[in-house]
């Protein structure tokens, strides 16, 4: 068993109506993530915590911002594609647990969509994904709705052969 932590962080932009990317889904919001990729930092913490479970890096090292390739990228395509490269080590998820760390937008409504979406993207049960939120209580660049963050903790095992 190994163990893996992942964190992201990314500044809100200009102002829009619409949604951005959380956890997979989609969020109405009033403005935008700054990023390379579509932003999902929920995402992007889960790649991380995956990758350093096994000690490949991070995400930046396999989807380079500096790469045109992952310009707007999805992350949902990210975090497959880093969950292959566990598979091909010969290792699985047991269970991620992924903390949204945000004044804005609330997501409530959106928690369940969130372990579904991951869940199908892993292949894995539902209760074995973890997705909850909480703010700063107003304190920092996050309290003051300046961008927002996340971590993100798996475990993960060698496949039994």
């Amino acid at each position: 068993m190994r163990i893996g932590n992942g964190f992201d962080a990314h500044r809100f932009g200009e102002a829009q109506v619409g949604s951005i990317k959380l956890g997979g889904v989609s969020v109405p919001f009033d403005r935008v993530i700054i990023a390379h990729s579509d932003g999902d930092v929920l995402l992007h913490a889960l790649c991380d915590a995956l990758l350093g479970a096994l000690a490949l890096g991070d995400i930046g090292k396999h989807f380079p911002d500096t790469d045109p390739a992952f310009k707007n990228a999805d992350s949902l395509q990210l975090l497959t594609a880093t969950y292959q490269k566990l598979i091909g080590l010969g290792y699985e998820l047991v269970n991620a647990d992924l903390t949204l760390i945000a004044q804005a937008p609330r997501v409530a409504n959106y928690i369940d969509a969130m372990q579904e979406t991951v869940a199908a993207t892993l292949q894995v049960s539902i209760d074995c994904i973890s997705v909850k939120a909480t703010t700063t209580e107003r304190m920092g660049y996050i309290g003051r709705e300046e961008g927002l963050a996340a971590q993100a903790t798996v475990l993960v095992r060698k496949i039994e052969a």
